[in-house]
């Protein structure tokens, strides 16, 4: 493994941990040129569905897509980023099991906002707002209530 910061051959590991449930492992190194510490992960690659976009054309699966809309509807809350590490993670078990070869846009969306919900109500309002794309206040002010629960009847005193 080449140190990213001198780009020397030789690399030691630190520490080794095993991660989510053990389908990735975390390594601790250290470059024996510079003594600058980094982490990698090894996670088995299987290959992901093609995606199916809503005008019908397809493309790869890109996990920095994925990532990238997470984080932009993450931005400036108080998440983890081993928090994105694990839903991105969830949405990609979730799309690698489901046998598909190709999956449509719409469920990856859906995946994001069941991951969003769990992490974050603002940053599930946020990327709602965009994906559902509302079109009035009415439709934002649902998604909010979900989060409200019932309001209680107004009584006169």
């Amino acid at each position: 493994m080449k140190c990213p910061f001198c780009r020397h051959d030789d690399t030691q590991v630190i520490d080794t941990r095993v991660l989510e449930e053990g389908s990735a492992i975390r390594r601790r190194r250290r470059c024996t040129s510079c003594d600058r510490r980094f982490t990698t992960y090894e996670r088995v690659e299987l290959s992901l569905p093609t995606v199916v976009k809503r005008n019908g054309s397809r493309t790869e699966y890109d996990q920095r897509k994925l990532r990238g809309s997470l984080m932009l509807a993450l931005r400036k809350r108080a998440v983890s980023a081993d928090a994105v590490d694990a839903a991105v993670a969830r949405i990609e078990e979730a799309l690698m099991t489901s046998g598909l070869r190709e999956v449509h846009s719409e469920r990856v969306g859906e995946l994001v906002m069941q991951e969003l919900k769990k992490l974050d109500k603002i940053a599930y309002i946020r990327f709602a707002s965009v994906y559902k794309s509302f079109e009035d206040v009415d439709e934002f002010t649902d998604v909010v209530r979900e989060f409200q629960g019932p309001v209680p009847p107004v009584t006169k005193s």
